[in-house]
Formats: C-alpha cells, structure tokens, sequence
C-alpha cells in the first residue's frame, strides 16, 4: 500500500474515532440531563400551613424545620410554608389534614380535645410546677403517646413546641384575682376544659377564632382574653388591652402535626429525616422562646402595659372543684401521673 493510501486509512480511523466520541459524550449529557430530570422530579414537597404572624417564635422553628430536612435530605425534601392563617384557621387546617389536601399544620393542643379527649389535661389549670416538669411530661412516653393518639383521626403528631404560660390580658384593669374577672367576657379557644376554666374563675368564657380576636377586642365583644406574651405582643393585641397579669394557670403546647395518610405515602428514610428534623426544630424553638417571652415583655411595658404578677394562690383555690371534678376519669387519671413526675 502507498504512503498515501496508508494516511488516508489512519485518517479515515481518526475522523470515525472522533466522531465516535463526540456522539458518546453527547450521549452521555444526553443520560445526564434526563438523570437530572428524573431526580428532581422524585422531589418531595410537604405543604405546611399555620396561623401565627412570620415574626413569631413558632414561624421561626418551622423554617428552621425546613432548613434541617433540606440539609439531611440532600435537597430531595423541602416544606412550603404558608402562615398567618392563609390556608384557614388551626381547624380549618386540621381539617385539611384529614382530607388529604395539606401535609402539615402546627395547632394548640387545645382544639385536638375533640379528637384526643386526653389532651384536655393541658387545658387544665396549675397542673404543672414550672418549665422544668412540664418538659419533663413532654419528653416523657407519656408525652410520646399522646402525641401519636390522634392517628385514627389522621392526625399524627410530630413534636411539641413550646407555648410558655397563659395569663390573662384586659382591657380596662388588671387581674389580680379571681375578683377581677367576674363580670368580664374573655375570649377562651374552642376547648371546653379552657372554657370551664374559665367559668370556674368567675368570667364569662367567649370562644373566638384567633384571626377575628383583634377586631373583637376592639370593638369591644369581650373584654380580654388569654394567652402567652409572644403571641400576646407579635398579633398586636397590647394595642388594645394595656393589662398583662401573669397568673400562669395554663401551660398548653402547640404541637406540629402531619396528615397520618400522607406520612404512611412517605418513604422510611423520608420519614426519619422529617422526624429529625421535626425534633431539632423543638430543641430550636425552646431556647428561642425564652428570649421571646422576656423580649416580648420588655417591648409590651415599653409601650405603656402594665405588667403585674399576682398571687397564684387564690386562683388556684378557685379552680380545685374544677380540677377535683375529674377523679376517676380518663383525664383524672392522667393528671395524677403528671403530677407524680
């Protein structure tokens, strides 16, 4: 063969090898963008909606729950967030939840008494000495089971976070003792044992969604309500009432739910992560709610509340046929173990 016939053979080699590995890696970019797409489109997105301003403490540890899922999932798994009671009212979301149609909300534990007739016990008045039990009880079994009671009704519950105490905020005087209530209107949650609480204190318990609060101090359809001092301060309500008494006579959680029917959909390991990170957020939100409740304060007083810490004894006089009523009960008998821890 002439040299020229030979380097038009190595060249023709050369051209079909280089053609070759153009259509490979153009292959190969071709499996990787499809590789890709396939990925992201097994992205997990949970659809989460509450009812608290974007400033709250609450707020703050659901991002946190979402920065935390993203991070240990890789970014295979995020939370949409939708607060300020854009998606509804706390029932209107539980409801949501049970239908299918929203992943997760986060609710006092006062309005899953009409699914988990157990969990009235923390609407029950000085059931708890300080911070320190009533964690204890939270992190407890006892507090790990109550938090699943609620999957026959497609709640299942995730973690707690921390509501502080409830105290009494007024219009026109402070509350001082169980003197001062009489006569008064104040809004309560839609939970009987916060109403008999109530009752029991000598007011008059008016149910009233926490949206529609603001206007109706205002306008006067009750006079006061209760509450802990974050929320008391980021919704506003110490424009209207310029009482803060802190009588403490409720220590009642929130607490993060999930739709049971959506959580069975989820892979194990997504579930691991969202518990991970659903328990981290509740570490989280402890420490911040502290410094909240002592900044929330601080701010109220600077805006001309008067603050009072009055004595708990006679309020908690008031409420022992109330409490004494439960005995043999469901609720009595949990009671009763709360208190021995």
């Amino acid at each position: 063969m002439s040299e020229k016939k030979i380097s038009g053979f190595i060249g023709g080699i050369l051209v079909g090898v280089l053609v070759a590995t153009v259509a490979f890696a153009l292959f190969v970019k071709t499996q990787n963008k499809e590789t890709k797409n396939a990925e992201s489109s097994k992205k997990t997105v949970l659809k989460l909606g509450h009812s608290q301003p974007i400033k709250h403490p609450v707020h703050a540890a659901i991002e946190h729950m979402k920065k935390r899922v993203e991070e240990l999932s890789g970014g295979t798994v995020t939370i949409d967030i939708y607060p300020g009671g854009v998606l509804g009212s706390e029932t209107n979301c539980i409801e949501q939840l049970q239908n299918g149609s929203l992943a997760m909300t986060k609710t006092s534990v006062s309005p899953m008494e009409g699914f988990i007739p157990e969990m009235g016990v923390f609407s029950l008045p000085y059931v708890f000495r300080d911070s320190d039990h009533y964690w204890k009880v939270l992190d407890s079994k006892l507090g790990k089971e109550l938090l699943l009671k609620g999957e026959y009704e497609n709640l299942r519950g995730l973690c707690y976070y921390d509501a502080g105490s409830r105290n009494f905020y007024t219009k026109e005087k402070p509350v001082n003792s169980p003197d001062d209530l009489k006569g008064l209107k104040i809004r309560v949650m839609n939970s009987k044992t916060a109403m008999d609480m109530v009752s029991a204190l000598g007011a008059a318990p008016t149910p009233i969604s926490w949206g529609e609060l603001y206007s109706s101090l205002e306008q006067g359809v009750v006079d006061g309500a209760e509450n802990n001092p974050p929320s008391y301060y980021t919704n506003r309500h110490h424009e209207v009432c310029k009482f803060f008494s802190m009588d403490g006579h409720t220590r009642i959680p929130d607490m993060l739910l999930i739709s049971t029917e959506i959580w069975k959909k989820l892979p194990e390991q997504t579930r691991e992560w969202l518990q991970q990170a659903a328990d981290d957020s509740s570490i989280f939100q402890r420490e911040l709610w502290k410094r909240e409740t002592e900044e929330a304060l601080k701010n109220a007083q600077k805006e001309g509340v008067t603050v009072t810490y009055p004595d708990q004894k006679p309020f908690v006089d008031k409420v022992q046929p109330m409490l004494k009523s439960y005995k043999g009960k469901p609720i009595g008998d949990l009671l009763d173990q709360i208190k021995e821890m």
